[in-house]
């Protein structure tokens, strides 16, 4: 398989996010959903939206998530959009909780423990994706970043409950209760993440891809009590390859040299969260080998002209 491109740059700016994105060469037509976690109530790291507002606003997007499967305040579609609002999301465009009515079942194929996936019943109606994800720790997963975006983040409550089960039940009270082996768990979100990119597929419709790096604490936005950052901020990358753009990030928090970075690489591997990357090439969701091209120098002309 070719490298895929990867893009980047160290600026976190609205006007840089929306640079990289045009810099994938894609135009988003029709009814775009932008994939963004709205961060659990009590969490703070999340996505602002004075950062993504604009780039939201170009492409004409709509929040799109999936309710939770564990007890929190957007476990429901009406906290849900609460949570939504406080964060400041329903300020800048629509927010679809996707399986607020229902839900329905795409196929996973070269799969060992997810005979399907089952994403909210809202997302048919969507032409393209934009992945936008928050790159940071995890409890479960190790990391979370483009691939959890979009296995989780993508699954309906039910489809979670059936991921972090390994495929063993759809309950989102019986799936905590479930013993899986931590390796199965991560390849089961691998799983889930091709079953959404072959439905995209199958349909014409097109997913890119946009990783944020800045805040990163080593929990989740989903995370009531989120810890602080623990290491510097880093940049955006985009691309449209999940697995490349996954990959991309995490080397640079495996290069970097903040003190902090430890921490956040303690929180990866404690969880065997780097195994989703090379499972995921494995089963044909895209490829670790990428070439890396920074567009900061452009970025600065365009401000100077």
């Amino acid at each position: 398989m070719e490298k895929a491109k990867v893009y980047f740059t160290k600026e976190i700016t609205p006007e840089s996010l929306i640079k990289i994105y045009e810099k994938l060469g894609v135009k988003l037509n029709g009814n775009v959903g932008v994939k963004v976690s709205t961060g659990e109530k009590g969490a703070k790291n999340y996505l602002k939206a004075d950062l993504i507002a604009p780039f939201v606003k170009k492409v004409n997007g709509t929040i799109i998530e999936c309710n939770t499967a564990y007890q929190g305040k957007r476990n429901n579609a009406k906290d849900h959009l609460k949570v939504a609002e406080e964060h400041g999301f329903t300020s800048f465009a629509n927010v679809d909780i996707m399986d607020s009515e229902d839900e329905f079942k795409i196929p996973v194929s070269n799969g060992k423990h997810l005979e399907y996936d089952i994403v909210g019943s809202h997302l048919e109606n969507y032409d393209c994706m934009v992945n936008l994800s928050h790159v940071k720790g995890h409890a479960m997963g190790g990391y979370g970043a483009a691939l959890k975006n979009q296995s989780i983040g993508v699954a309906s409550r039910n489809g979670k409950a059936y991921i972090h089960s390994c495929g063993k039940t759809e309950s989102p009270i019986k799936c905590w209760m479930v013993e899986y082996e931590q390796k199965d768990f991560i390849e089961s979100m691998a799983e889930a993440a091709k079953a959404v990119k072959d439905y995209f597929d199958r349909n014409n419709k097109t997913i890119i891809y946009i990783n944020i790096m800045n805040a990163m604490s080593v929990d989740c936005d989903c995370d009531a009590h989120q810890g602080d950052p623990v290491m510097e901020d880093i940049g955006i990358a985009a691309s449209l390859d999940p697995v490349a753009v996954d990959q991309a990030c995490i080397d640079m928090i495996w290069n970097s040299t903040d003190p902090g970075a430890k921490k956040l690489q303690e929180r990866v591997d404690r969880q065997e969260g780097r195994h989703i990357l090379p499972y995921a090439e494995e089963i044909g969701l895209g490829t670790r080998k990428y070439e890396l091209e920074e567009i900061e120098a452009k970025l600065l002309k365009i401000r100077q002209k």
